[in-house]
């Protein structure tokens, strides 16, 4: 199987989304669409299903759709649900109609046969059972019933209607639909979207063993590194091919724009020295032909474009807390969210700057935490208490669906009523509201500028707590970036829900893994407890707890993560906790001083570099090995004073 679009283009009001389609497909292949938010990746899409037609692109080549065969394409948006009267099983079992009619025809010879044995019966038996099994009939129930399950649906749901199902869970039924299919070109428009983590993982299995090709559009990067073979990245309007997954993608991104820099430098300064030839022999006689050799050259060298610069704009902000609050931020002890029945038992202590990632299943309890946190769900059971000048930023989709029949610039005004107008201004596009943008109507924004606003008036009120719960809804792969990085730099505290894999692996350095009536705190990253996950090494129970000699303390000390219970007296529990807080100091420390010293070794290397004569004449290379021992002597300096800190606490 074989398809290709040479040369597209498409223009949609008048306007031109894609200038350049160059995009081919092979069986089997996994392909990854990569993008920003409005770049055309979905039209795309739609243009390989034929619901758009692609014009002559701005290339050279011969505009052209090419395919071998005749390969049938299956696309989410392509499924709809004509009676939502009818059950979740009898809708997915649509999709099996031909092995249902060869199932009830093998049905009615079984019974013919066993009345009057005839051999022309006999011979249809045989051969539409061998149809049968090689089309999947003896394994198609097993198929559905566990990828009904890996979804998120129970038994009982299957004999529900439609009707009954919400959005959210009719799009992961017509997803169902669409795997089962098995189309020899399987089209996902942000496939992750609404599904847990346990189930992206099976998704992503069934990806990578799937035999028909599968061309993704997605911002989960986690998803891209662990599918794809191929991604193309659709950037100013024009496609652009890279071989393997999405680290490879962002390694040959940079090379290859890195090369063009070079490239571009060097035709830059070859002109320069072409052009002093020139000026300096044009105008006599006998380098007349010199100097016109000279020019040609030049000409060459003009054809050359300025390399386009990555489409980073983003929003952009730098923000830390007001004040600071106290050491310890939160302690929860036995705390039971839920409404009707707990949903889990949660123990866990959270200390300033420390950044922990919630992570498990939907539904199990997340979400109703944090609520319970802000105070808009009531605990069934324990308690929870912040610490010391705790002020909290909290996000949730609640939040990102407010409403308020004002203009952006009204809507945010009222709410920090002491700013002037150009600081209103100012505020509102650092978060890419600007221009007119500011006199659009709340109720008009799009998910994503709603999620960019309520984190505006979030980070402007500079909390030194920071609560949210899926931010990265609706944000492209450079907004995800962009929340990181502001997130790793912030000095406050981070308790952050999330399904993106990959954001909680580079913002999070603990975790509180809810699972079924629990939930679980660990010491360690996602890429870490993946990991021990996959190797069956993963601890039944935080490994991070410090136990105290005291058997009077350690015998009350709570399964799950180390806390005393209720029944110790207070004197024992400050002991306990203080006893803990210096073992983990004097860990901090130790670990800073090996730092240290890895910074004086890289140091080290660098001023060897800088004072290498090979290079004395490279000002570029020197420069950027200058920049690169000032941000190590910075880091450094931040270490140490760190250190000299817990030192003063007599460690």
């Amino acid at each position: 199987m074989y398809y290709k679009i040479s040369n597209g283009a498409v223009s949609l009001g008048g306007e031109t989304v894609l200038a350049y389609i160059d995009f081919e497909i092979f069986d089997g292949e996994k392909i990854a669409i990569v993008g920003r938010n409005g770049a055309g990746k979905t039209t795309l899409l739609k243009c390989i299903t034929g619901e758009i037609a692609p014009e002559a692109g701005s290339g050279e080549e011969t505009f052209n759709i090419s395919k071998s065969g005749d390969p049938v394409i299956g696309h989410l948006a392509q499924i709809t649900f004509e009676d939502e009267t009818v059950s979740m099983l009898d809708e997915i079992l649509t999709v099996f109609k031909p092995l249902l009619d060869m199932e009830n025809r093998l049905e009615t010879l079984r019974q013919r046969i066993e009345k009057e044995p005839d051999e022309k019966n006999i011979q249809e038996y045989s051969t539409l059972n061998e149809r049968f099994e090689l089309m999947g009939g003896y394994t198609y129930k097993k198929e559905y019933s566990i990828m009904i399950k890996k979804f998120g649906f129970s038994v009982e749901d299957m004999n529900k209607p439609l009707k009954d199902f919400s959005g959210g869970q009719r799009t992961k039924i017509a997803f169902c639909k669409l795997l089962l299919s098995h189309p020899d070109i399987l089209l996902l428009d942000e496939p992750t979207n609404h599904l847990d983590i346990s189930a992206v993982r099976w998704l992503e299995d069934y990806i990578k063993s799937y035999k028909s090709a599968v061309v993704m559009v997605s911002h989960d990067r986690m998803f891209i590194e662990k599918t794809a073979e191929k991604i193309y990245e659709i950037e100013y309007g024009e496609t652009h091919r890279y071989k393997g997954n999405f680290s490879d993608f962002e390694k040959q991104k940079k090379e290859i724009y890195e090369k063009q820099i070079k490239d571009f430098e060097y035709r830059k300064k070859e002109m320069a020295r072409l052009n002093s030839l020139v000026e300096r022999f044009r105008y006599k006689a006998t380098k007349a032909a010199f100097a016109q050799s000279k020019l040609k050259q030049i000409e060459r060298l003009q054809t050359g474009e300025v390399p386009d610069r990555y489409d980073l704009k983003t929003f952009h902000t730098h923000f830390q807390p007001e004040k600071e609050s106290g050491k310890r931020v939160l302690r929860v002890s036995g705390l039971k969210p839920g409404y009707d029945l707990p949903l889990a038992t949660v123990d866990i202590e959270l200390f300033k700057g420390e950044k922990i990632g919630i992570i498990g299943e939907n539904g199990i309890g997340k979400s109703t935490f944090l609520k319970t946190l802000m105070g808009e769900a009531k605990a069934l059971e324990g308690e929870f208490s912040f610490g010391e000048n705790v002020q909290t930023g909290y996000f949730d989709q609640k939040r990102a669906e407010y409403k308020s029949g004002k203009s952006l610039f009204d809507d945010f005004h009222d709410e920090f009523p002491s700013m002037t107008n150009t600081e209103v201004r100012k505020a509102l596009g650092a978060f890419l509201f600007s221009g007119d943008d500011v006199f659009k109507k709340v109720d008009d924004l799009s998910g994503g500028e709603r999620v960019r606003l309520a984190l505006c008036k979030i980070f402007k009120k500079r909390p030194n707590l920071l609560i949210l719960d899926e931010p990265t809804n609706h944000m492209d792969i450079i907004g995800r970036e962009t929340l990181e990085n502001m997130l790793k730099e912030y000095t406050g505290t981070v308790i952050l829900v999330s399904h993106d894999r990959y954001f909680v692996n580079k913002v999070s350095d603990r975790l509180l893994v809810f699972e079924k009536g629990k939930a679980v705190p660990y010491s360690f990253r996602y890429d870490e407890y993946e990991e021990k996950l996959q190797a069956g090494t993963l601890p039944l129970q935080n490994d991070n707890s410090d136990k105290d000699d005291s058997k009077a303390v350690s015998d009350n000390v709570s399964k799950n993560n180390g806390f005393p219970n209720k029944t110790v007296n207070k004197s024992a529990r400050d002991d306990y906790l203080s006893h803990k807080e210096r073992s983990k100091r004097e860990k901090r420390a130790k670990k800073l001083e090996e730092l240290i010293e890895e910074y004086d070794e890289k140091i080290a290397v660098l001023d060897e570099k800088l004072n290498d004569p090979d290079i004395s004449s490279d000002y570029q290379e020197l420069s950027k090995l200058q920049e690169e021992k000032e941000r190590l002597e910075k880091e450094q300096e931040e270490l140490s004073e760190e250190w000299l800190q817990l030192a003063d606490q007599d460690i």
